[in-house]
Parts: C-alpha cells; sequence; structure tokens
C-alpha cells in the first residue's frame, strides 16, 4: 500500500519502510508522528484520490534525524558594472522512516 502525501508544500509518494527526506518538522528524534494530508491511497490497482483529502487516512512516521542539505552556492554577476556577489545556502530537512499507511 502506497499514499501520496503532503508535507512542507511539496508532495511525496511513501510506503511503510521507507525513508524520505522533508522539510524540518519540530519534533525530537525518535518520536513517531502522524501525517494526515493524505491526498491520495493506492494499493495495487486500487486508487482513491482525496477531494483534496481523504477522509480517515494517516500515515505513521518515526523522526530518525535532523540535518541539512547540501550547500546551494548562488553567485550574481554584473558585467562591466563591477559588481559580484556570493552567498549559499543549506536547507534543514527531517528524515523519516515511514512505518505505516492506514486508509
Amino acid at each position: 500500500m502506497y499514499a501520496l502525501i503532503k508535507t512542507g508544500g511539496k508532495q511525496f509518494k511513501v510506503a511503510a519502510g521507507e525513508k524520505i527526506k522533508v522539510e524540518q518538522i519540530a519534533a525530537d528524534v525518535g518520536q513517531e508522528i502522524v501525517i494526515d494530508q493524505v491526498l491520495a491511497v493506492g494499493s495495487g490497482e486500487n486508487l482513491t484520490i482525496g477531494t483534496p483529502l481523504v477522509p480517515g487516512a494517516t500515515v505513521k512516521a518515526t523522526v530518525v534525524s535532523h540535518g541539512k542539505h547540501d550547500k546551494v552556492r548562488i553567485f550574481k554577476l554584473r558585467r562591466r558594472k563591477h559588481y559580484v556577489k556570493h552567498a549559499g545556502h543549506r536547507q534543514t530537512y527531517t528524515e523519516l522512516q515511514i512505518s505505516a499507511v492506514t486508509a
């Protein structure tokens, strides 16, 4: 069974036993969380699509770790104007272990 969930402004297709990295969630490592924003639930050829959410569907996950992604380098240049700007950004994430998908 798999589900399409929404968290952190993004959508993820998840199934039991998978690990995913999502936008940072305020939860401690080892804590179990329940994601109730389930957009679709499927099992084989059966697919239930919500309007916009599937009623009663939840995904249980355990927080494995918190961290930061690789640095994204920002470089701006205006030629012939003596303008050069350097910057960098590291987005934080939470790694989740999906334990169960219920419809």
